[in-house]
C-alpha cells in the first residue's frame, strides 16, 4: 500500500506543481485558456498557485525527512479543499465538462489523506 500511496503522491505533486508554475510564470496563457482565471485577480491566481506549491511540499517532504509527517495527510486534505472550491467555480461558470477532473483529483487526494492518516489500516 505504501508504494501505491507514493505513486499517487508523486502524481498529484506533478499535477499541482506544474499547474502552479503555469499560474505563476505563464499567467497570460492560463487566462487565455481558463475562464475562471479571466474572472480572477492576479493576487487570487497567485494565492492559488502558492497554495498548490505548499501542498506539493507537504506531499513530498515530510515523510522522507521524518519532519512533521502528519503534514502529508493535511496537504492532501488541502488538495481536497482546492478541488471542492474549483468545482464550485466550474459549476458557477457552467463548465460542467471539467467536473470529472475535479472529482478524480479529489478522490486521489482523499485516498492519500486517508491512507497516510492511517485510517482503515491503509498505511
Amino acid at each position: 500500500m505504501n508504494i501505491a500511496l507514493w505513486v499517487i503522491q508523486i502524481l498529484l505533486s506533478w499535477i499541482y506543481g506544474s499547474a502552479a508554475f503555469r499560474k505563476l510564470f505563464r499567467l497570460e496563457k492560463v487566462r487565455a485558456n481558463q475562464e475562471w482565471a479571466r474572472r480572477s485577480s492576479d493576487g487570487y491566481i497567485r494565492f492559488v498557485a502558492v497554495s498548490q506549491l505548499l501542498g506539493v511540499a507537504g506531499m513530498l517532504l515530510p515523510i522522507p525527512t521524518g519532519i512533521f509527517p502528519w503534514l502529508t495527510p493535511l496537504a492532501a486534505i488541502g488538495f481536497c479543499i482546492i478541488q471542492i472550491l474549483a468545482a464550485g467555480w466550474h459549476i458557477r461558470l457552467k463548465e460542467y465538462k471539467v467536473l470529472p477532473v475535479n472529482l478524480f483529483l479529489f478522490a486521489l487526494s482523499l485516498f492519500i489523506a486517508v491512507g497516510r492518516w492511517g485510517l482503515f489500516g491503509l498505511q
